[in-house]
């Protein structure tokens, strides 16, 4: 089955086959994509995260449609946050991307977070080659929160923005080393609603950033203060990332680290299929539910009940 991607509407179904659980559904996608691989590869891609409360999405809107104004195409890409205990998301991001959702030079995708660490959607990459083969220039990844985790999406983006609070005190103890390490820039958001508070948290990031030692040899994370509300900072924002892409592309890290982002993909694509191949193993599912009342007993360890089930699984797959 072939999606037509010149569409908002074709686009959003071929994402839908992506992020559908249906073996056939998986499958059509992923013949697709393989179909289009050589439109991809020419898009800025961009991961947003922040703390709760930092207004990602306000963000999102401004900095998105101010992209556009410039007369890029936009797509975005914002996970929500799935319930554990009905499974369900709100997926309410299209209402608090009030410009965008309406812009025609942009594509504002919701989707549910699932299980997947991070709070990135597992299919989340698969989407977005397909705003690429679609000729997205820009695609934006907003992830739910800040988290040891959440760096998972930086495995998939060109540039990686944190984006903090003015109140730089409480932020320092809540963000996590992992962030930092991986971020490409630092902005101080809500920078409108007390400039020297914003000032000063934009210090205190510098000082953080600078016992930490740089992800890539050729970029030196900044730290700058912008708003969402009042579109403040955002040029300079767009010409820092502007700055790396120049940098990284010149110094070779841009390519290395898309080629090391597939490597790793096709090694996650790996392991889940082993996973699920396990689970679904007749002596698995025979001998699982006992195995695992004896390790809740306190019977046998868990790493007796783990060896014992991957010999069963490797002794009946020879």
């Amino acid at each position: 089955m072939e999606f037509d991607l010149s569409t908002r509407r074709g686009l959003a179904r071929a994402i839908t086959r992506v992020e559908s659980r249906r073996t056939d559904h998986q499958i059509e996608a992923r013949d697709f994509l393989t179909s289009v691989m050589e439109k991809t590869g020419k898009t800025q891609r961009i991961g947003i995260t922040g703390v709760p409360g930092v207004g990602k999405s306000t963000f999102i809107d401004a900095f998105g449609t101010m992209l556009t104004d410039m007369g890029f195409k936009v797509a975005v890409l914002a996970v929500d946050p799935t319930s554990q205990r009905s499974r369900g998301s709100i997926l309410g991001d299209k209402t608090r991307m009030a410009r965008l959702s309406v812009d025609e030079n942009a594509f504002v995708r919701p989707s549910p977070a699932g299980e997947t660490l991070g709070g990135v959607a597992r299919k989340t990459r698969e989407s977005l080659l397909f705003c690429e083969a679609a000729g997205y220039d820009i695609i934006l990844v907003e992830t739910v929160g800040v988290g040891q985790s959440e760096t998972v999406v930086a495995d998939m983006v060109d540039f990686f923005l944190v984006l903090m609070l003015p109140n730089a005190g409480d932020d320092l103890q809540g963000i996590k080393k992992g962030v930092l390490e991986v971020a490409d820039l630092i902005a101080v958001n809500k920078a409108d609603i007390d400039p020297k508070a914003a000032s000063r948290a934009q210090r205190h990031y510098q000082n953080a950033l600078h016992i930490l030692e740089p992800a890539d040899e050729a970029w030196s994370p900044p730290v700058l203060t912008c708003s969402g509300a009042t579109a403040e900072g955002l040029p300079e924002l767009w010409e820092t990332i502007e700055l790396h892409r120049k940098k990284t592309t010149e110094s070779g890290s841009r390519a290395k680290r898309r080629a090391d982002q597939q490597i790793k993909w096709m090694n996650e694509l790996i392991q889940d299929g082993l996973m699920t191949a396990f689970r679904a193993h007749s002596a698995i599912q025979s001998e699982l539910p006992m195995l695992r009342q004896k390790v809740g007993n306190g019977e046998i360890p868990a790493s007796a009940a783990a060896d014992d089930l991957l010999t069963l699984f490797l002794n009946n797959n020879n």
